[in-house]
């Protein structure tokens, strides 16, 4: 099975492409969904028919569906909404505003990993194409699961255990709705579908996220930025799709400014992404909606003679690259981390007191849970080298490390702390 994510700056083309990608890969007899996870929502729009937040049949081997919040967290989290919803009319706030306002932020990025996570565990999809939010909301739905797993170590088994001794006590002085174990129950339920989808999206084998951007300077520097901070989280970049180039032919004298731009950026792309394959696709002269136009924009990009598992195929892997490795050199221990197009001096790097190293980038941050074998090692600097941060651990004689206490333990707390999670 195959996760193939497009991202990139809102207005880029992200829909019409997750569109005749998922067209494509139908048609070459994979069974396709291609969901929307932008709240605002124009993948009925690019196929010209009606997709509502159900899976909606579009073609043979093909279903579209464009995520609704609500609907997501009444299936996947009413208890924990209801709970919610109580408190805040407890309060005295009217029940419409309670349940607006029980909608907490991060519940949107949840929802969206939820029902991911249900579609690619159903069997039933050989390929599952998202349509991505603009940059910023892709990079929180996709830091949601370490965020998520932070909150669920360090915070999540003190509160309910504080609940359950404060209990009678606040029963007995006070009619506040106190959450139940159904409640708790719910939320521990999450490590499920947060351990699930992590695995799914951290592995290269199964996911790729795909950067679609225009030959526009500023579109471009932001499609740096994304490109470094989805290798910050460890996710599998495999290709650039460049939409929207101005074809050669065009000899019109009113663009030769913007073909002479363009062609400037278009270098720029290929200096800043290689080695990542460069998808470009011209401006075509009519509207990029409804199957026909998807299908010839499929043409465009992949090949009109497509092989299914060989070339034209958009669900093979176009790039294979770690984003992150542990090796031994000499005296130490080095975690490398792929992080490319940044000044080492954005990089802020320090050991937080949970064991973790905490990289940040600008606004964005990573814990980054370490394996038993380094969590016991010092820290003894850390180098940018050829795209990549190494971070070196002192390995003193002695010391060796079992290649499996080398193994990443993202998700080990949480079953050592809940048990086996629930199926």
């Amino acid at each position: 099975m195959r996760i193939l994510l497009y991202t990139g700056k809102g207005g880029v083309g992200k829909t019409s492409i997750s569109a005749a990608t998922a067209i494509r890969c139908a048609e070459l007899g994979y069974r396709t969904a291609v969901l929307s996870v932008d709240p605002a929502h124009s993948l009925g729009d690019s196929f010209d028919v009606r997709i509502g937040n159900k899976l909606t049949a579009l073609a043979p081997n093909l279903w579209g569906q464009e995520i609704d919040l609500l609907s997501q967290m009444d299936q996947y989290w009413g208890r924990v909404q209801g709970y919610l919803n109580a408190l805040f009319a407890w309060q005295g706030m009217d029940g419409l505003v309670a349940e607006e306002t029980a909608v907490l932020p991060g519940m949107e990025e949840l929802a969206s990993l939820m029902q991911i996570t249900a579609l690619a565990d159903s069997g039933r999809y050989d390929v599952i194409v998202i349509d991505a939010a603009p940059t910023g909301s892709t990079l929180q739905l996709l830091s949601f699961p370490d965020v998520a797993r932070w909150y669920m170590e360090k915070i999540f088994p003190f509160q309910r255990k504080t609940i359950q001794l404060a209990r009678p006590v606040m029963k007995r002085f006070s009619d506040m709705p106190i959450p139940d174990e159904n409640v708790f129950d719910s939320i521990e339920e999450l490590v499920t579908y947060l351990e699930r989808m992590s695995q799914l999206l951290g592995d290269g084998n199964v996911s790729s996220v795909r950067v679609v951007l225009n030959p526009e300077k500023m579109v471009v520097k932001e499609a740096q930025r994304a490109y470094t901070y989805l290798n910050l989280y460890g996710y599998s970049v495999d290709a650039v799709v460049c939409n929207r180039v101005f074809p050669l032919s065009l000899e019109d004298a009113y663009f030769d400014g913007w073909k002479n731009a363009q062609a400037a950026n278009l270098q720029l792309v290929h200096e800043c992404f290689q080695p990542l394959p460069i998808f470009e696709i011209p401006f075509f002269d009519r509207e990029v909606t409804g199957i026909e136009m998807l299908r010839h924009m499929a043409n465009t990009v992949f090949g009109a003679n497509p092989v299914r598992d060989g070339e034209g195929d958009p669900s093979r892997k176009f790039f294979v690259g770690k984003s992150q490795e542990i090796f031994l050199r000499a005296d130490h221990y080095v975690l490398s981390l792929a992080l490319p197009l940044i000044d080492r001096s954005e990089v802020n790097l320090h050991r937080s007191v949970f064991d973790e190293l905490v990289v940040r980038i600008g606004n964005w941050k990573r814990n980054i849970s370490l394996p038993l074998g380094l969590a016991k090692l010092d820290i003894d600097g850390a180098k940018y080298e050829d795209d990549r941060l190494n971070i070196l651990f002192k390995v003193e004689r002695g010391q060796e490390i079992a290649p499996e206490e080398l193994k990443p333990t993202r998700w080990q707390t949480l079953k050592t702390r809940f048990g086996k999670p629930k199926a």
